[in-house]
């Protein structure tokens, strides 16, 4: 048995005579044991536990962070297009339509329900608003909005010049009502009525026509007579 230890002791000292020292410098501080200068072929490296990590050691020397390597340029700044993507956004959320009004026609019909029924519910200004939209269809009448509204001697309220908006609440109300109208609401109230006058009053033209509705202070006729479906 001792001899067996002698000859293995004799192996491991030649081992180490063939091999070459590599001197290390340990640095202060508990991060000595990770962080240390080594000589790779007589060319000193730093090699640290974080750059096992961060970075790339060259056997030749040198240490590269692949932080500082050069990127490819974004999409955005080059001539590439963006691959179309089937059923992407722009197919699930289309762009939402504009109106289909002018601004002009909003602000008459507006007008014209502050003036001819802001003193009716929301029922009594839509059925107003109905009776001028469907003159606007009406080959009778003329083709817009405002057209209708300013035509001579139709509307009350437009004979003797313009008037003043003074209750801008009310008129915020009926603005609202004559959006809903303009953008496509149903027609139900006054079956296609095309005249209209207050209770207050009985004209001449109301014998001639033939009465559709009667809604708040308003009653509503229309040249032709409806008939009733079963």
């Amino acid at each position: 048995m001792p001899k067996l230890l002698q000859r293995l002791m004799g192996v491991c000292v030649t081992v180490a005579v063939a091999l070459p020292a590599a001197p290390v410098v340990a640095s202060e501080g508990n991060a000595s044991l990770f962080s240390a200068e080594q000589s790779v072929s007589g060319i000193k490296t730093s090699v640290s536990r974080a750059s096992l990590f961060t970075a790339e050691v060259d056997p030749f020397g040198s240490i590269s962070n692949p932080m500082d390597m050069p990127r490819p340029r974004p999409l955005l700044y080059t001539d590439a297009e963006p691959v179309a993507i089937e059923g992407g956004p722009e197919e699930i959320y289309p762009p939402t339509p504009g109106p289909s009004y002018s601004s002009a026609d909003l602000e008459c019909l507006a007008e014209a329900l502050y003036f001819e029924a802001r003193g009716e519910g929301r029922d009594g200004q839509a059925a107003v608003a109905e009776v001028i939209l469907n003159r606007v269809e009406s080959k009778n009448f003329p083709s817009s909005v405002c057209d209708v509204v300013n035509q001579p001697s139709q509307f009350s309220y437009t004979i003797g010049g313009r008037k003043t908006i003074r209750n801008k609440s009310t008129y915020r109300r009926v603005l609202a009502v004559a959006e809903e109208a303009l953008d496509g609401s149903p027609r139900g109230l006054t079956n296609g009525a095309t005249y209209f006058h207050s209770t207050s009053v009985r004209p001449n033209w109301s014998h001639r026509f033939f009465q559709t509705a009667r809604i708040g202070r308003h009653i509503f006729y229309s040249p032709k007579q409806l008939i009733a479906s079963n």
